[in-house]
């Protein structure tokens, strides 16, 4: 199964590199480092002790906080940090810059691994969430290079899909050293693919650390916008900008004055976004704003790695990408900056968070654009169960603090 998973990755290496040229129509950067995608990567002057890897936004702002723990002890330029996306590379650079070692994940081909490994020489490695690479997880496995994925989950859905090829989940996961789950849950169905080593250690989301300059930043945001209701539709995705647009315009036939806040996930849709807002409402970008009276009826978050001042300029927060099939965004961060939290029904990536928001009564899950005007409409006219659900969320996700600290000690003993 293996040679057959290789062989079909060198076939589809051109698509691959096309659907990148592609990709670069909307974002130029897919078309830059190309290099690094096939590991061809400087090799730095000492090993690199801690190798961590990322996909993308989220998950590069999930591990910000166990990336810098790591930095503290082993000094800058020892760690080294993998992406998969350019706007996940964009993060790591700003947040991080050069305290560590940056470059893209090489793809999976048996020779690209092998160069990438042998030019970094890690000494151990974690791989966050659920990143499974059979040819990367047997390299590291034949130089003795332990490895730990870490705050790792495995929905129904992806269970069921890796239940298709069983033993060749089970040889993949054989390769390392321990799975750390989210939850009990996750950790269940990552045994039943036939993981040797599981543990559960909680979702290092949990030990997300609040920026005090985006949180001044969204202070400022605030008080251009005024005192009127102000809500975000955040990460969201194509469809999910026209039913936040549909919510705001019921939500203003009860409060005229209303601002939302709509940030996409991806920064390539943008334009579309602010040309959608533009057909209906006054809208103001992110990035002309100078710090002057917002009037307009709906800001667009055209900029990376600001989710947090966007937060705290807000009432109540809608997450993206749970009206759409891509399975809901991260809802712990709002909930930390006590705001109460509404979501859509496709929230599989993120089910232990769901149920946790929905059990506190900190957070209320809505079918389509109707029911989020609904929603909105009641809690922005109702200070004090806005207040009560926001104080929920920010003692649940305080009460579960601690995975980072498990994932240091776990790593201590690798």
């Amino acid at each position: 199964m293996r040679l057959l998973y290789s062989c079909l990755l060198y076939l589809l290496t051109p698509l691959v590199l096309l659907r990148l040229w592609w990709k670069g129509f909307e974002l130029p950067d897919y078309r830059r480092r190309w290099g690094e995608r096939f590991g061809f990567v400087p090799a730095p002057a000492q090993p690199v002790e801690v190798w961590v890897h990322a996909v993308s936004v989220g998950e590069s702002l999930a591990a910000l906080p166990l990336i810098r723990a790591l930095v503290a002890r082993h000094g800058e330029g020892r760690v080294l940090v993998t992406t998969m996306t350019p706007t996940g590379s964009q993060r790591v650079r700003e947040a991080l810059g050069s305290q560590v070692l940056h470059t893209y994940l090489p793809y999976d081909l048996p020779d690209v691994v092998a160069r990438y490994v042998s030019r970094m020489r890690p000494r151990r490695v974690v791989v966050m969430e659920t990143e499974l690479w059979p040819n990367l997880f047997r390299a590291l496995a034949r130089r003795g290079v332990p490895l730990l994925v870490a705050n790792a989950r495995l929905s129904p859905r992806s269970f069921r899909g890796y239940g298709r090829v069983r033993s060749f989940a089970a040889s993949v996961l054989s390769d390392c050293r321990e799975v750390a789950a989210q939850s009990e849950a996750d950790a269940e169905r990552f045994r039943a693919l036939g993981a040797p080593r599981v543990s559960t250690m909680g979702n290092i989301k949990f030990d997300l650390a609040l920026p005090a300059a985006q949180l001044d930043l969204g202070r400022r945001l605030r008080s251009a916008l005024g005192a009127r209701p102000v809500w975000i539709a955040a990460s969201t995705h194509e469809g999910e900008e026209e039913a936040a647009l549909a919510a705001h315009r019921e939500l203003r036939q009860a409060l005229p004055d209303a601002a939302l806040i709509l940030v996409p996930r991806h920064p390539q849709r943008f334009d579309g976004a602010a040309k959608l807002a533009a057909r209906d409402f006054a809208c103001a970008r992110r990035s002309a704003w100078n710090g002057e009276p917002l009037a307009a009826d709906v800001l667009l978050g055209d900029s990376m790695g600001e989710m947090f001042a966007y937060f705290g300029a807000s009432d109540v927060a809608f997450v993206g990408g749970s009206l759409v099939p891509v399975g809901g965004h991260n809802v712990l961060e709002p909930a930390a900056l006590g705001l109460p939290v509404l979501f859509g029904p496709q929230m599989h990536n993120f089910i232990a968070a769901r149920d946790l928001l929905l059990g506190e009564q900190a957070a209320e899950q809505i079918a389509d654009a109707a029911e989020l005007a609904a929603a909105l409409t009641r809690l922005l006219r109702d200070p004090a169960q806005r207040g009560a659900m926001g104080e929920a969320g920010r003692r649940a996700v305080a009460a579960n603090r601690g995975a980072l600290q498990k994932l240091l000690e776990l790593l201590d003993r690798a």
